[in-house]
This record gives structure tokens, C-alpha cells and sequence, in this order.
């Protein structure tokens, strides 16, 4: 099973980076190139603990669909999504968030197997990782511009964020 690991140094506060990585909203913005959107579940404001997202979006130029659910949450420091149903075999992403400095480190540790056994296996090593890894890396990189900049403030209202 590949394990891809993110990390990136976000000048901002712990708590409004962990509420833009669960903002239902702040992720169709930053995976705008893929088209993704909340069609079913929590579609919009943040997601949490026990809650699920239906997401639909266009990857290797094929509609998908994929159905994710909160099963570990620690606001601010962690939660964890685990597919549901899905384009993957497994999918578990794990979101942690540690004080850096004055800001937050955030890392993205993305688990999956691929479907189809061992051609799923080969995709896996030919492609799909290093697909996964540009998502990854693109998303949290737009994340950070958010967190950094005012654009945070459209996706989340609440004084904590503010911190």
C-alpha cells in the first residue's frame, strides 16, 4: 500500500489551517483543476467528527465518484477521512497539524490501494502515486495561499479561525 507524506510549513495560525483542510468549500477551491465537487453528505462549511462527503470529480478524464468518512477527529491537531466507496481498493488520509514556530505545520499522510489486484499494483507504481502526490502537494499548496492571505476569510467565520 503506498503511503504519500505531504508536509508544509504554513505561516498561520494551528486552528485556521486545521478548519481550511475540513472546509467542504476551501477544497473545491483548491482542487478547482479536477473539477471536484460536494454532491451528497456535508456539502458545504466544515466537516466533523462522524460526519461523511460524497465527492464527485474528473481524474484521468473520467467522472468519479468517491464517499469519505471522518472517523478520527482532534481538533486542532488531526483528522482522519477513510473512503467509504470509491474509485480506490482503500483510501485513508490523515490531516495533522503541530505548532511550527509561529505557525503550523501541516502533513498529509494519503494511504491507498489501488483496485484490480495486480495490475492495480503496477498502476500504482507507474502513475497513480506520482498523480497523487501533484494532488496532494497542489492542494496544500493552495491551502497555504489561503491560510496566509485574507482568502481564508470566505471560507471560514468563526473566532477561532481568527487566532
Amino acid at each position: 500500500m503506498p503511503l504519500i507524506t505531504i508536509e508544509t510549513l504554513i505561516n498561520a495560525p494551528m486552528e485556521r489551517v486545521f478548519d481550511l483542510a475540513r472546509s467542504i468549500d476551501a477544497h473545491m477551491a483548491s482542487t478547482d483543476g479536477t473539477e471536484e465537487r460536494a454532491v451528497a453528505g456535508r456539502t458545504t462549511g466544515l466537516i466533523g467528527r462522524g460526519e461523511s462527503v460524497t465527492w464527485e470529480a474528473r481524474h484521468f478524464g473520467i467522472r468519479q465518484r468517491l464517499t469519505a468518512h471522518i472517523t478520527a477527529f482532534d481538533r486542532p491537531h488531526l483528522f482522519r477521512d477513510e473512503m467509504l466507496t470509491g474509485a480506490f481498493a482503500v483510501m485513508q488520509h490523515t490531516h495533522r497539524f503541530s505548532a511550527a514556530g509561529d505557525g503550523t505545520l501541516m502533513v498529509d499522510e494519503f494511504a491507498f490501494t489501488a483496485p484490480l489486484g495486480w495490475i492495480g499494483r503496477m498502476a500504482e507504481r507507474l502513475f497513480l502515486t506520482a498523480y497523487m502526490r501533484r494532488f496532494l502537494t497542489s492542494r496544500a499548496s493552495r491551502l497555504k495561499d489561503m491560510a496566509e492571505s485574507d482568502k481564508w476569510r470566505m471560507y471560514l467565520n468563526d473566532a477561532a479561525a481568527e487566532k
